[in-house]
Formats: C-alpha cells, structure tokens, sequence
C-alpha cells in the first residue's frame, strides 16, 4: 500500500510547535486527506486555522471556545474571531451552555452546523448502485440504492443509470434548502482521480473508463463539481469519521463484495489501497477475472460465497433482486441453523483469516474493520477469524489485533465518498461565501 499524497502533512505543526507564528496544532484527524502547508501570508494562515477549528469539531463534537483555544494552542480572542468567522458562512454555530464542570460563568458550546451543505457520494458495484448524501455533520440526507448487473452492460449504459440516481439526489436536496458542493463516484478497481479516469475494473469489464467525463456530460453544466475514488479507500474514511473523538488512528478496512478490496488509516491519515484481492491464496487455484489464477477474492469473494452457500436457481443469485435484500435472506439460514450456509461461512472464516493474517504480518495494524458483505455475516465471521489470528501469534504480546465488523452497512462506501465531496470545506472554509444576515437569521431559527 502506498500513502496518498493528499494525505501527506506539511511543514506546519501548529502553534505548539511554532509559537510565533499563531498556527493551530491540528486535531486528531486534520489533514486525513490533504496536508498544511506552511503557511505564507496571512490569508493562507487564516484559511489554516479555520480548517482546523472545523476538522476539530468533526472529530470532537462540540466544543466551548475555551476548549477549542486549548486543544488548538490559538489565542481565545484569535479563536473567537474564527468562530464568528465560520458562524458567518453557516458553518458552525453556537449552542447550549457549558455548565459541566464549570467555575464561574458558563461558556456558550459551539458545534458543526453547515445543515445548508451537503456532499454527494455515488457507489457503483457489479450488482448495484447506492446514492448517499450527507450534510456536514455527517447526517444521511437522502439515500436511495438500485439493483443494477453492471458487467452486463456498457460503461456508458451503467453511468447513465448512475446519473440518473444523482440527478434525482441534487433535485430531493435541493427541495430541502441544501446545496451539494461536490459528488464522488465511488468505484472498484484502479482509478485515477487527478484526470477522472476508471484505469481498470476487472469485476465490471472497464478500462480505461473516462468516468467522471461521462457522469458530468449527463448531469449537465449546473451540476457540481464530480470525483472519482477507489471503494476501499471511501470505505475506510467512513468507517475512520464514524467514531469522532475515538482514540482510533490505525485500522485497516477490508471490504467483501465481487472482488475484495483494502486500504488503512496510519497516523490519522488515508493511505491508499492495492489489490489485495489478488493475493494468491485461493486453495484450489480457480481462474480469477483478473487473468490470473488462485485470487484471494476467488476463494472469499462475493460469487464464491453465494456459489458455496445456495444452488445456481435459488433467489440468492438472481441479480434483479437487491443485493441486500439476498444477503439478508442466507443471514437468516444462518441465524436459523441451516447446515449448508454454516458450512459456508466456516470455509469463509477460514479462507478470510489467511488473508487478513498476512496483512496482520506486514501492516500489524491495531484493528481490522470488515466492510461490505463480511460486515453482514459480522457475528458469524468475527470470532472465528480473532480465533485463527490470535492462533497465529508468535508472542503473547500486548499488540492484539483486534477484528471487528463494520455497522454503516452496505452504503459504506457511498457514504465515505460524501464524506470526500464534502472535504473540500474542511480544507479550506473561506470557499464558502457569508451568508446575508437574514438569510442566516431564518436558518436558524429553522
């Protein structure tokens, strides 16, 4: 795995570290997917601080000006001008007092507010699309999925269909008063974010797909801004973001659907994904649709489940039903004792915790996440894989990895990709215009 260079740090560590030049100290997850350079003049230092104070109320909930002064190292009166910086633009603003622990007169609390933005994330799967928005505190705004057998049809036809789910979002968001300020395709394989492009999806038969290109031309020019970026990657800022305030900076994410991805948080930060799923540790060496032969996701992905757990005429394998809706069906043969979906989930648990102990081996991360349909069978796979990779361990050394599975479902990913459209706010807020006072006025008083 190789680290983003949108998550890379820059120079600048904050006042705690250089006193004079009043920069804050960044919070816990500030620069997840863009660094801080160091500032070199006043507007850029501005833009700085107020990224921070709003990554830090992501991550922390709210906050008394007071305690934002702490944990930032700024000034209290620096502080409150960015406060009343970031109220003017709707994205922070004042709530309840602050009276726990309190000597003397109580501090007004300031939390995340931005209820008038949201971002955009479109997940596209071989079996299905999901459509998630979120506004800046990270609530689902709308949510709409649609069974969808994308290998089956042209890049072009599965985009249109992606499309016209975006479209109907921005219209349902847009009839809430909120704007979306970007949208974030979400797709297998490998992509390239800087031109747009969807390099290769062996699971759905794309190469060299100019995605973002043809979801903008259907969207048309008043549509936001698009992005495109790998589902394991989305995946593990959602599951990173859904903990604020956890002490939780190193996990990784391994996502199950068709082909099985990876990617982790180090240090706080994303770092980028590989193919994980083709490591070679299917037992029986079958065919992969990558070319090759004896994939890991041949022996744990998606198709191999199904195929193990059910007959070829049995409703779980028919792709005009959600996915969803089928996973939940072979999650109730289980919880009811039925032996062939047992007996699949135990091969399953097997040939997952080969895996995931290699990357216990060279990654020896503190936690792994498992997503998309490993997080469905959670209970059933959980155990068995803590059981196996705890077997494994040469000492009995404090350094557990611990394996959990995820509990955002199967819009993960989507919801991870709103989280990337929206952070183009937390880089910089000052994108964001102030907002005329009676407009503001109203807002909140809504």
């Amino acid at each position: 795995m190789r680290q983003d260079q949108r998550g890379t740090t820059g120079t600048g560590t904050g006042a705690a570290g250089h006193p004079q030049t009043g920069t804050a100290a960044p919070s816990a997850a500030s620069g997840i997917m863009a660094g801080y350079p160091e500032p070199a003049d006043k507007a850029s230092l501005r833009r700085t601080n107020l990224s921070v104070m709003l990554r830090h109320l992501r991550e922390n909930g709210a906050q008394s000006r007071t305690h934002l002064a702490a944990a930032t190292g700024l000034p209290k009166a620096t502080v409150s001008v960015l406060v009343g910086d970031l109220i003017q633009r709707g994205l922070v603003r004042e709530g309840e007092l602050d009276r726990a622990g309190a000597v003397g007169r109580p501090h007004r609390m300031v939390d995340l507010d931005g209820r008038w933005i949201c971002g955009v994330g479109a997940e596209i799967g071989p079996d299905h699309i999901t459509v998630l928005a979120l506004d800046l505190r990270g609530t689902v705004v709308h949510e709409d999925r649609r069974a969808l057998d994308v290998p089956a049809l042209t890049p072009q036809a599965a985009l249109r269909e992606v499309a016209d789910l975006v479209a109907d979002c921005l219209s349902a968001v847009a009839d809430l008063g909120m704007h979306a300020v970007a949208v974030t395709l979400v797709t297998q394989g490998s992509v390239d974010a800087a031109s747009g492009t969807v390099a290769v999806a062996t699971n759905f038969g794309w190469r060299d797909v100019r995605a973002v290109h043809e979801l903008r031309a259907r969207l048309g020019r008043h549509a936001p801004p698009v992005l495109v970026e790998n589902d394991a990657e989305s995946g593990a800022l959602a599951e990173y973001l859904a903990a604020p305030g956890a002490d939780v900076r190193e996990l990784v994410y391994v996502t199950g659907g068709i082909g099985v991805g990876g990617a982790s948080i180090s240090g706080g930060k994303l770092i980028r994904g590989s193919e994980i799923g083709h490591m070679r540790l299917d037992r029986l060496d079958r065919p992969c649709a990558c070319g090759r032969t004896g994939c890991w996701e041949v022996a744990v992905g998606l198709q191999a489940f199904l195929d193990a757990a059910a007959d070829p005429a049995d409703r779980v394998h028919d792709l005009s039903v959600d996915l969803a809706d089928r996973l939940d069906d072979l999650l109730g043969r289980a919880d009811a004792g039925e032996p062939r979906t047992l007996a699949a989930l135990a091969a399953l648990a097997d040939d997952l915790a080969l895996g995931l102990g290699i990357l216990v081996d060279v990654l020896n991360p503190p936690r792994i996440v498992l997503g998309g349909y490993f997080a469905v069978f959670g209970r059933h796979l959980v155990d068995p894989a803590q059981r196996i990779l705890d077997d494994r361990r040469i000492t009995p050394t404090p350094g557990r990895v611990v394996v959990t599975a995820s509990t955002l479902g199967l819009s993960n990913a989507a919801r991870g990709g709103a989280h990337l459209a929206l952070e183009g706010i937390f880089q910089d807020p000052s994108v964001v215009p102030f907002r005329p006072a009676a407009e503001d006025d109203e807002y909140r008083s809504a």
